[in-house]
């Protein structure tokens, strides 16, 4: 390959890889709210178990998930300063926002809804996780006002070699964002129940003494992944009204077909998710057989969101800024293969071990169970042990 396609092929890997620390993190943070919520009004052990359980899940995923965004804010100083010049004073201040949010506020009020367990007042510290809820919302939000503009270079004009910012509600109002937000949105919200369901199942189907646990954490997780997923749906046809001309086709014919494929494929594949889910409802957790169903569907979430950001990004090839500039304009000049290369696999070095071990720490809480768990722990006693009914 040469230099170009080492670089898209590097952003491609790196790219995937965070998105499936952030889809997780946007699915768990809601359900980890709504647990919470219900543990402040009810006081009941079961749900406060429910809340510290899942939230050990929610924590993990977002310590690494951090890590992996950083990953991120280097490969654009080193690959892209094309970008960056062409268009910084645009494209960067969404991104210094979603900064903003998400290394500052969000990660302030988890890391006090963490260590203010058992020390906070309790709607103190309730409204802690509902504000991590919105701060991981508000910085989804941003990240995707970036990236429609990539698609649709509303409210900025072309000035000398340079963008300008004209118009900011024109970029909070993008067209390419109206719908995409939702989307990605209900792509979270899918994924976080699907890994209530799975787990669930997994735990259910070892015969695990929490029942009422599980059987509650699983019914949850399939009302909220058909909700999500019918979000997604909904959306990602949406967005077909705000596609330009030529995105699949014209400017990428040897890529047309692959992508016909590929969104054809996912959408078939979300409808037979929908239509397996929808009739579960009312016999989960009672039959059993259901449970190995439901396991293998975990991933399907993260394979179908890889997929989405896949046709939503080479659909617009070759431009990176939408007949603005071109991805070949956009790189650093001076780049070599042999620095693209060293890079590209120090990159994913990095990044699929923080997946492995991400994946390796959920799946041991999981094995465990609801039981000696870390978080909200006092200092003056063992981790307790929730309540495994009313």
């Amino acid at each position: 390959m040469d230099v170009l396609d080492l670089a898209r092929t590097q952003f491609a890997v790196t790219g995937s890889l965070h998105f499936l620390f952030v889809v997780l993190t946007l699915g768990l943070a809601p359900l980890v709210a709504i647990m919470h919520t219900r543990w402040a009004l009810s006081g009941k052990p079961l749900h406060e178990g429910m809340t510290r359980f899942w939230g050990q899940i929610y924590v993990i995923n977002y310590a690494l998930g951090i890590v992996t965004g950083l990953v991120m804010e280097f490969q654009f100083g080193l690959a892209w300063s094309g970008l960056s010049h062409y268009a910084g004073d645009v494209f960067g201040a969404p991104l210094a926002m979603e900064t903003l949010v998400a290394f500052f506020l969000e990660s302030t009020f988890l890391g006090l809804w963490i260590f203010g367990w058992n020390r906070l007042p309790r709607w103190a510290h309730l409204a802690c996780i509902w504000l991590v809820t919105l701060t991981a919302y508000a910085s989804a939000f941003f990240i995707m006002v970036a990236n429609s503009f990539l698609q649709n270079p509303a409210g900025a004009v072309v000035s000398g070699d340079r963008m300008e910012l004209t118009d900011f509600g024109a970029l909070l109002t993008n067209q390419s964002l109206v719908f995409s937000f939702p989307h990605v949105i209900g792509a979270g919200l899918f994924t976080g129940g699907m890994v209530l369901v799975g787990a669930s199942a997994y735990r259910l189907r070892r015969r695990a003494q929490e029942v009422e646990f599980f059987s509650r954490s699983l019914r949850m997780g399939v009302v909220t992944a058909v909700i999500g997923i019918l979000l997604t749906l909904g959306f990602g046809y949406a967005q077909f009204a705000g596609v330009p001309d030529g995105k699949f086709g014209d400017h990428n014919t040897a890529a047309a077909v692959p992508l016909g494929l590929m969104i054809e494929f996912g959408q078939l594949l979300g409808l037979f998710v929908l239509f397996v889910m929808l009739p579960m409802i009312g016999i989960l957790p009672r039959a059993r057989w259901t449970h190995p169903i439901l396991i293998a569907m975990t991933p399907l979430p993260f394979v179908l969101s890889i997929l989405g950001w896949m046709a939503r990004e080479i659909g617009r090839q070759p431009w990176m800024i939408w007949e603005r500039l071109t991805v070949a304009d956009a790189m650093s000049p001076g780049l070599t293969s042999g620095m693209v290369t060293t890079s590209l696999i120090g990159f994913t070095a990095v990044l699929g071990l923080l997946a492995v071990v991400d994946y390796v720490l959920i799946a041991r809480v999981i094995r465990r169970g609801p039981h000696a768990l870390d978080l909200g722990a006092t200092t003056r006693e063992e981790p307790r042990t929730p309540a495994l009914s009313h």
